[in-house]
């Protein structure tokens, strides 16, 4: 090797761990930004060798023009060969010769009824505050605390998890900006804050020791840095912020496996590293804490799921016959069940009409899917329709949570002003999205439940029916329709929609004898049926 060579290869080695230190690529020849940092390589050293070559020139004037000629250099063609090899592998490992692979990625289970899987909605659990009013609610509670508002800000991640049996939304501070991690490096950041999702109460946690390697953290600090030079050989997925059990921080990172290059992406093991220490371990998939509840990323599991639904029935069927080919809507929620957090949404038609097939379940953890088949709305059109309800309004509603109301599928939703805050609750039904109720937030989600309940169907066949004497009659007008609250002589309590019998209805009185068909809801029982005895 000639001094020329060594010297141009020093140069590219320092470069190159310059490059490193910033793109952080893996060393993994399944990545495709390691294959990008090889190639840039290439081309240093070449453009580094070629500059200290002194050039062969041939002076051949013509027409006065002096032209100048460098000898082309072998080492280039690695680099087309680098990507003609890329992409005969990928060919090879593609759904056109693995389209069963690509379906199995992801197990469907079809083999179970909501109803019975699903228990009913229980209003003290379910997560009413989307990431969006979380946001705000952290945000001001962060602007009360005047010793740290100049120094940090809110993360935006939010991450919905179930802590004890509470569901809240967690995320960490960070430093504000490059001079304020200077500053405060030495005392790291000191809290995360949380939001509950059932009530809204927000509230800053202060650690005894700071946190100090976090995505805002500069040099061997940094998140990524500290994770890159701790596996340099891992690829990284999605990163989440959660707290265990005794409210400790921790980040939660996704490490994958490709087939080919970037292909057919799947999680394999999860690194849990200590924000504060800076210690973390690495999980396979089988051996991870029953307390994290992010171990696959909905992105992920959306990908897999459509997979599924595409090529179940072979790749050529996905583009011409599309025979039993479906995949999943536009967004999607998270929901709390059996403490974990389960990825909601609706499964669609590949044609990609108003519609759903039905929705899947997939629990975060573990990645067990379960498929309903419930042809219904699809939920852009249940917002749309909730939206229409009070139009003249103009609220925004949330992406909706799908609950087993009376043993029936039903979305509710959170309806916002142009401020983002919460105004009504709304109620669509599944099946049929032309049937909503609306009711002021200030009533409270179960009385909003209760109003829906008098005008939904149900599934429950099981309605008691008796004869009552009335006691005490009183009326009320919500949302433009009336309701009667009735009293009987054994002090059991009981409302009506003028809807259920408005023949009836308006002429009862003390004293009457009637027949009814009734729900038990809370301390009030819903009649779905009243008629005057015979």
């Amino acid at each position: 090797m000639n001094k020329r060579n060594l010297i141009s290869i020093l140069i590219t080695l320092v470069l190159g761990l310059v490059i490193y230190y910033f793109t952080l690529p893996p060393i993994n020849l399944r990545s495709i930004s390691f294959w990008l940092f090889v190639v840039t390589l290439i081309a240093i050293y070449f453009a580094i060798s070629t500059f200290m070559v002194t050039p062969k020139r041939s002076f051949n004037i013509t027409k006065g023009k002096i032209n100048i000629d460098f000898k082309p250099s072998k080492l280039l063609l690695i680099i087309p060969v680098i990507f003609i090899g890329i992409l005969l592998v990928n060919l090879i490992c593609s759904p056109l010769f693995n389209a069963s692979s690509y379906a199995n990625r992801i197990k469907v289970l079809e083999d179970k009824k909501f109803e019975e899987d699903i228990k009913e909605v229980d209003f003290n659990t379910i997560p009413l505050l989307d990431k969006e009013s979380s946001q705000k609610l952290g945000d001001r509670t962060m602007g009360a605390m005047t010793d740290l508002v100049s120094q940090f800000y809110v993360s935006d991640l939010y991450t919905q998890i179930n802590y004890n049996n509470e569901i809240i939304r967690v995320t960490p501070l960070e430093y504000a900006d490059m001079i304020k991690y200077f500053t405060n490096r030495g005392d790291g950041i000191t809290g995360y804050i949380t939001v509950n999702s059932v009530n809204g109460e927000a509230k800053l946690v202060r650690l005894d020791k700071g946190m100090k390697y976090m995505p805002s953290a500069m040099f061997l600090e940094n998140l990524d840095r500290k994770l890159r030079f701790s596996y340099p050989t891992k690829i990284f997925g999605t990163k989440s912020f959660e707290i265990d059990n005794e409210g400790n921080p921790y980040w939660i990172v996704e490490t994958l496996s490709y087939k080919g290059v970037g292909l057919r992406e799947e999680v394999n093991g999860v690194v849990v590293l200590n924000p504060i220490t800076g210690s973390s371990k690495w999980y396979k998939i089988a051996d991870v804490p029953k307390w994290i509840d992010h171990v696959y990323n909905a992105d992920l599991i959306i990908d897999q799921f459509d997979n599924w639904g595409e090529y179940k029935n072979g790749f050529f069927n996905s583009i011409f016959g599309q025979k039993g080919v479906v995949n999943t809507t536009e967004g999607y929620n998270y929901l709390a069940m059996n403490d974990d957090i389960y990825l909601y949404t609706g499964v669609t038609s590949v044609s990609s009409d108003e519609s759903n097939l039905g929705f899947i379940l997939t629990n975060m953890r573990t990645k067990e899917t379960h498929m309903y088949s419930i042809p219904g709305a699809e939920e852009f059109s249940a917002m749309a329709s909730a939206e229409g309800v009070v139009q003249d309004k103009k609220y925004r509603a949330t992406f909706p949570l799908l609950i087993n109301l009376n043993n029936r599928p039903t979305y509710l939703m959170s309806l916002k002003d142009n401020a983002g805050l919460v105004k009504m609750y709304a109620f669509v039904d599944v099946v049929d999205y032309q049937k909503v109720t609306t009711a002021d937030s200030t009533l409270g989600i179960e009385e909003a439940a209760r109003l829906y309940l008098n005008d939904a169907p149900s599934n429950n066949t099981t309605d008691s029916e008796e004869e009552i004497e009335i006691k005490e009659i009183n009326t009320a007008v919500i949302d433009g329709i009336t309701y009667y609250y009735l009293k009987d002589t054994k002090d059991n309590l009981y409302s009506v929609s003028i809807k259920v019998n408005k023949n009836l209805l308006p002429f009862l009185k003390v004293s009457n004898v009637v027949k009814i068909k009734y729900k038990e809801n809370s301390q009030i029982r819903v009649i779905t049926e009243i008629s005057k005895k015979s």
